[in-house]
């Protein structure tokens, strides 16, 4: 009996064994998949992603989606005359921050959808590359340098484009834009007023600061003050490391620049750091989420979440960015129209264009 009971104990022992071996080939070999293709695995599993580190993987399609041509009879009700004129009136520079790694499979699907609808659109980058364009800043890729990116892209801006433009849009390669509502926001505003918009977060700045991710705009004035005022003196912060979006709201804040109020007459938001399935969809963005925390005033889930005026979304895929255009710009419901109403800030140069054209 003790041969036996001994052969079992040894037995057991294999099994042990032969079971730690497995469990712990099970563990690495999952950690090892993690590590490599975590980025795509949680593309699938989260279906949209919220953290820079999902959108690693990220890129657009292989094949040119083309151009969306007009069913003519459909387009007839369609009026683009308020948007022509606050193209014209508001005069938006676009530029987006992009790296080497991002030019083709980012930044080019931005100049094909929402990019073309700035007065002037730019990438900055560590690289040059004509076809962007993009500039070639002198500093180093990677998180930790976006705060020093950042500034050297407004200088650039600054030193060479200033009379283009009245307001200087910073957007990553990741976030789309809504021009028109952009234009719309910013009609009651002047260039010369110091001001600046996005989605405003409420820590580590008195009167808050804006989120990166979603796009901040600033107005001429705001512009000039940063580099005139800010980078020139001690008031900014002369590291190339740090949260680009905090110093920013540190720096302007320190100039004088006011942290503008971007919510339509409702209330509702129209800068949002996330895709619009994330503040659509209730639960989708946990409670417990950072966001929740930062946000500077009352963010509702649901239907009721976002501004029938939104102007931009974060974290938005290269191939979510055609769907955006098209369902933006190109899908109608068939019976149903709207007339948009001349605003008060147009009506001048409307009889103008007017009395030119007879």
């Amino acid at each position: 009996m003790s041969y036996i009971r001994l052969g079992l104990h040894k037995w057991s022992n294999v099994n042990k064994q032969f079971l730690v071996a497995l469990l712990s080939g099970v563990v690495v070999g999952f950690v090892t998949a993690y590590v490599i293709l975590s980025p795509a695995i949680l593309l699938v599993a989260l279906g949209d992603p919220h953290t820079s580190q999902e959108m690693e993987s990220a890129s657009g399609p292989s094949i040119d989606p083309g151009v969306h041509r007009h069913d003519e009879e459909f387009h007839q009700m369609e009026n683009s005359t308020v948007a022509d004129l606050m193209f014209k009136k508001v005069r938006i520079l676009c530029w987006i921050m992009t790296g080497p790694s991002n030019h083709e499979k980012r930044a080019r699907h931005v100049k094909a959808t929402w990019g073309k609808r700035c007065n002037k659109l730019i990438f900055m980058s560590s690289q040059k590359d004509d076809s962007l364009p993009a500039v070639a800043l002198p500093v180093g890729e990677g998180r930790n340098n976006l705060w020093g990116k950042t500034k050297e892209a407004f200088k650039y801006v600054y030193h060479n484009h200033m009379h283009e433009a009245d307001w200087f849009l910073k957007a990553d390669d990741d976030t789309y834009v809504i021009l028109e509502n952009l234009r719309y926001m910013l009609l009651p505003y002047r260039s010369t007023d110091s001001i600046y918009f996005g989605c405003k977060f409420k820590p580590y700045v008195k009167q808050g600061y804006m989120s990166g991710g979603a796009g901040y705009v600033l107005s001429k004035e705001a512009v000039r003050k940063f580099v005139e005022l800010g980078l020139n003196s001690t008031k900014c912060s002369k590291s190339n490391s740090g949260a680009e979006d905090v110093e920013m709201g540190k720096c302007l804040e320190a100039v004088e620049v006011k942290a503008g109020d971007s919510r339509d007459s409702v209330g509702r938001g129209r800068f949002f750091p996330f895709v619009p399935e994330h503040h659509l969809i209730p639960g989708h963005v946990k409670k417990s989420f950072w966001y929740w925390q930062y946000i500077y005033y009352e963010s509702k889930e649901g239907m009721d979440c976002c501004s029938d005026n939104a102007v931009s979304f974060h974290y938005v895929t290269p191939n979510q960015m055609y769907v955006l255009e098209y369902l933006i710009y190109h899908l109608r419901p068939y019976g149903i129209s709207y007339q948009v109403e001349m605003p008060p800030e147009l009506v001048e140069e409307h009889e103008k264009n007017k009395m030119t054209s007879l």
